[in-house]
């Protein structure tokens, strides 16, 4: 059983936007943390795709 979060600092994943235009199998994926007071909105953050070999832009899901 998972514990209630206490504060304001919560687990998102963010999912690449390019990966699923490409056409290629899998997906990339990144879970990290927000403070939820100062980022209310939904995260982009560039990051690296192994499997496209270059940085694409992550939003969060969920």
């Amino acid at each position: 059983m998972a514990k209630k979060a206490k504060g304001n600092r919560i687990q998102v994943i963010l999912e690449c936007t390019e990966h699923k235009d490409s056409g290629m199998a899998g997906t990339s994926r990144y879970i990290t943390t927000k403070n939820r007071k100062n980022t209310p909105d939904r995260m982009e953050i560039k990051k690296f795709n192994a499997v496209l070999k270059r940085y694409t832009v992550h939003k969060e899901i969920k």
